[in-house]
């Protein structure tokens, strides 16, 4: 899915199958199958609003090295409590397998996409594809154009 809606909006990306058994892979990992450094690789994550459930949800790509940082995020975004979604909660709610999640492959309308700011100083970004295995790279200019992503503090 991830493909077509960059196939269909005319961006350049190169997919790599890293693995086609599509097994779950860290994101560290990921970047040693695909040859990239770790800095490039982001993991995106699934993260819960805890003082606003009416909220939507933040799906937030961080550096695949790094750790999302709660706290940061929160005084990024303006919320007083955030806490990761279990994987059961970001599965339900993405429509994709954990360790395959990415904000390209998103069938459901309804979270509030976060892309850390480490990104900004990059050209290209390696990502999910939306299945496990699969590592989608573009540049950065054109994942912010396609998910709406805003720049946020988000990890440490």
């Amino acid at each position: 899915h991830a493909m077509r809606v960059l196939e269909a909006k005319g961006i350049d990306y190169d997919a790599t199958v890293y693995d086609a058994a599509g097994a779950f892979h860290s994101g560290e990992e990921a970047a040693a199958l695909v040859g990239a450094p770790p800095d490039v690789v982001y993991k995106t994550l699934v993260v819960m609003r805890e003082g606003a459930p009416r909220e939507k949800p933040l799906m937030v790509m961080v550096p695949s090295a790094l750790q999302l940082d709660l706290k940061l995020l929160a005084k990024a975004t303006g919320d007083k409590k955030l806490r990761m979604a279990t994987q059961r909660e970001a599965e339900r709610l993405t429509g994709m397998q954990a360790g395959g999640i990415s904000a390209l492959g998103l069938r459901r309308p309804g979270f509030e996409i976060m892309l850390d700011e480490r990104a900004r100083s990059l050209d290209r970004i390696h990502i999910s594809a939306g299945v496990r295995g699969t590592d989608i790279e573009l540049r950065v200019e054109d994942l912010v154009a396609v998910t709406g992503a805003r720049f946020v503090a988000a990890a440490a």
